[in-house]
């Protein structure tokens, strides 16, 4: 059996990312640091997202479903609450299929493409997914409130999904700089 490096270090990468999300998770609902969104406080800013962005983009899309996949059982283990914790895995999952998707575009075009993908393909897949499927299968919604609200699922999945990646940009970028063996080939 060969060793392969770089199959390790990705492996290690995304344990590592995977347990931040996992640690980001719990500190941020046992410390009530959840930020409400005012329109609709169901709905709650966190910083679990930055992990799963900074795996994309550290090592593609695979390696980053894995995390997003942790994200789902660490929130299902956490609360129960197998709607809430795919919706959360659906939400995030969708922004790096998009990341992904600008990612195929090199350079600053490739950056903006992604940024700009990640956070649409988030807002359509949740509003489908939400406003469309559970709120009126699950929770009952009328199908009229339920889209009426589509708006307010637009604007806080766009600020979301806008947070997940600036912020994992923000990290990733000078993580490159100053470890060039992290950068994909």
């Amino acid at each position: 059996m060969q060793f392969n490096l770089k199959k390790s270090s990705t492996l290690a990468g995304v344990a590592i990312l995977s347990a931040l999300v996992v640690v980001l998770d719990y500190t941020m609902k046992f410390s009530g640091f959840k930020i409400p969104f005012p329109w609709y406080p169901v709905l709650k800013f966190d910083f679990t997202g930055i992990p799963i962005v900074l795996s994309i983009l550290l090592y593609g899309l695979t390696p980053s479903a894995t995390t997003s996949l942790v994200a789902f059982l660490a929130i299902l283990i956490r609360s129960g609450d197998i709607v809430g914790s795919s919706m959360k895995a659906i939400a995030e999952f969708s922004t790096i299929v998009g990341i992904f998707m600008g990612l195929r575009f090199k350079g600053k075009i490739g950056k903006a493409m992604s940024f700009v993908l990640g956070i649409a393909l988030r807002c359509i897949t949740m509003s489908i997914g939400y406003n469309i499927i559970i709120l009126p299968l699950i929770y009952g919604m009328t199908y009229e409130v339920s889209i009426s609200i589509i708006p307010l699922i637009l604007v806080f999945n766009a600020m979301q999904g806008a947070l997940s990646i600036l912020v994992g940009y923000l990290i990733y970028e000078p993580l490159i700089l100053g470890v060039p063996s992290l950068q994909k080939s």
